[in-house]
């Protein structure tokens, strides 16, 4: 392309972030489950209250080098990246791709890792700590507040919820929870509450970030007093757990350095692109017979074009 001089430039797209959830990020970083796709932390380190060293470019490439074994025998290849937790993918897609770093493109997305970790890990130890009959009636008394949705049944019996629901249940929950609990709980949940609040600001500063890994560090501070009271529990079995095997906890960790990195984390968020699933999936499905979803869905979205 020409610069403003009228000199041609050979250019290179930089790869700034890649707004994908958990899974695929995993799938794209080359790292199999229970491994961390930006750092070398494996699901024994997740509850560290400290971040481990970046799982940079050159490590990865050079731990995929050092495998003696021929990626088509699927099977022998794939034993072989055990000792490096990789998946078996031999030649990531940005193995040649100009200043390209998984540590700093893999960037932290809200709406899957912030608010997804609220609902599926926060919520449940409230839920279990005041019991579903009072956490419900906590919320169906809360006043009406002009601009905030109301629970009026609460929110044990909410099905299929979205992003702006979590959201909206995120206002209230520390106050929720206040009195009732152990004083250590109520402190963590309102730490991560902080740290969610704080890392969706459109404008951070350094002070900013000491401000949200101060958040995160209380929260590893009074962490303890959850599996001490029974609250971490299976989500099948409702076993207790005495362990914090929790993926999206540990990428907690990279939130400030990638603000330092790449900017505020509120443009990385996957909101846009899974609303459109809104638009062009779930809004012409309601207009098909419930036969032929794909075929009829196509229909739709063509004659909304024409």
């Amino acid at each position: 392309m020409s610069d403003p001089r009228g000199n041609l430039r050979y250019c290179f797209t930089p790869l700034v972030s890649c707004i994908v959830d958990t899974p695929e990020a995993a799938m794209m970083g080359c790292v199999r489950g229970l491994t961390s796709h930006v750092t070398m932390a494996t699901y024994k380190n997740y509850g560290d209250a400290q971040r481990h060293e970046s799982r940079t470019a050159a490590v990865t490439l050079s731990q995929l080098a050092s495998i003696d074994c021929d990626p088509l025998l699927v099977e022998e290849y794939f034993t072989a990246c055990a000792l490096f937790r990789l998946s078996g993918v031999s030649h990531p897609y940005w193995r040649d791709w100009p200043f390209a770093e998984p540590s700093r493109f893999f960037t932290p997305e809200g709406l899957h890792h912030w608010h997804g970790e609220f609902w599926s890990h926060d919520v449940q130890w409230c839920i279990r700590g005041l019991g579903d009959a009072e956490i419900d009636f906590r919320f169906s008394i809360i006043p009406p507040i002009t601009g905030l949705r109301r629970f009026p049944t609460g929110i044990t019996t909410l099905k299929q919820v979205c992003g702006r629901t979590k959201r909206d249940v995120q206002r209230f929950l520390v106050v929720v929870i206040a009195g009732t609990m152990s004083p250590d709980v109520v402190i963590a949940t309102r730490a991560l509450m902080e740290f969610r609040y704080m890392s969706q600001a459109p404008s951070l500063t350094s002070a900013s970030c000491d401000q949200i890994k101060a958040a995160l560090q209380e929260f590893h501070h009074h962490k303890n007093a959850i599996i001490e009271s029974g609250l971490r529990r299976g989500p099948t079995t409702s076993a207790i757990l005495e362990h914090w095997r929790i993926p999206k906890l540990e990428l907690l960790q990279s939130v400030a350095p990638s603000i330092e990195q790449v900017g505020s984390p509120l443009q990385w968020s996957a909101d846009t692109t899974e609303h459109a699933h809104i638009e062009v999936v779930k809004d012409p499905a309601s207009m098909t017979n419930n036969q032929n979803y794909s075929s009829q869905i196509c229909r739709s979205l063509d004659r909304d074009e024409k």
